[in-house]
């Protein structure tokens, strides 16, 4: 019986999916269970739905009408999944040999995880890491652990804020409860979010170094940095912050998020996107404000109120994290 699914977005990505592909299946003998592969196309032009179907007559391709997002994508991708686990890999990478496995592997051994995330490394410098699990910290910023430090010194599994989306195994019965990308996020941070929500709820996200793929970045949207992403995470951090933090947490890390939104604000004039990054806050606000974002607001539960405390101090140890590269 299959334990795992691959669940693959794609949108424009006829350069990377048939590398992507081919290397899920020359792994295919290192997973005993075996694991299917999900492909959704989000509206894709390029040719790469026919390549496709063409190429890999036994993936399964899911085509959407329209492009709503990459958490609308993986969304659907997950509740066709027939299988106790979930793997999310972005159509931009290879995955190394026992990278399935190891993720199934990783999560069955810890009953309280929810995710557990790769190690992702720099497609043109695969000595160096590019994503290790996601930290979150009182700024209310969102990081990468380990981007750009050697991968060799990130070898020990441990536990992270919330598992990187890009290429991560979900038990996939924790959908129904904690529920499932918030489609309002379109792209970037929604795995924080729901790695946020995983803890409020008492579950955990944990990193694999075992589990490994090469990662182009960017494929879909562009450079690191562009008008897209920009308006995007800047609204999506306000919102994570409304969404997940209970009022009275908001008003005690109130400095630091102002004192976070004002760097942040600073930095994006600097690369000449200062006035869409603000667009983005007054975006996320108004989200926020409106019938949607309260009725997303996560309720505040005193049985939950351990899972705040610590989540709060995740907040205070990853700021120091960042300053001091830890």
């Amino acid at each position: 019986m299959e334990k795992a699914t691959v669940v693959i977005p794609n949108f424009n990505g006829a350069e990377y999916i048939g590398s992507c592909i081919d290397s899920l299946y020359a792994q295919a003998a290192q997973a005993p269970e075996g694991f299917a592969i999900i492909v959704v196309d989000d509206a894709s032009t390029d040719g790469s739905v026919q390549l496709v179907r063409d190429r890999y007559p036994e993936v399964r391709l899911l085509c959407l009408e329209k492009n709503a997002g990459f958490s609308h994508a993986v969304n659907a991708g997950i509740r066709e999944a027939r299988t106790p686990y979930v793997i999310l890999l972005n159509n931009d990478t290879v995955a190394k040999p026992g990278f399935v496995a190891s993720l199934v592997e990783a999560i069955e051994q810890r009953e309280d995880a929810f995710a557990v995330s790769a190690r992702m490394l720099l497609w043109d410098r695969p000595e160096l890491a590019d994503n290790a699990g996601d930290r979150y910290c009182a700024l209310g910023w969102a990081y990468a652990r380990g981007r750009g430090k050697p991968a060799a010194v990130l070898e020990r599994p441990r536990e992270v804020f919330s598992a990187c989306g890009g290429a991560a195994i979900y038990r996939k019965t924790l959908f129904g409860r904690l529920g499932y990308f918030d489609e309002r996020h379109f792209a970037y941070l929604e795995d924080v979010d729901l790695g946020y929500r995983a803890r409020i709820y008492g579950y955990r996200s944990f990193y694999e170094p075992r589990a490994q793929v090469l990662h182009i970045g960017s494929a879909s949207s562009g450079s690191r940095y562009n008008p897209f992403k920009t308006r995007l995470v800047s609204a999506n951090s306000v919102y994570l912050i409304w969404k997940n933090m209970p009022i009275l947490q908001c008003l005690w890390n109130l400095p630091f998020l102002v004192l976070g939104f004002l760097i942040k604000t600073v930095y994006f004039f600097g690369k000449k996107m200062g006035i869409l990054y603000v667009q983005g806050l007054w975006r996320g606000i108004k989200l926020c404000t409106g019938p949607e974002g309260r009725k997303a607001k996560v309720p505040f539960e005193w049985r939950n109120l351990g899972s705040y405390l610590a989540i709060q101090g995740q907040l205070y140890l990853n700021l120091l994290r960042f300053f001091t590269k830890g």
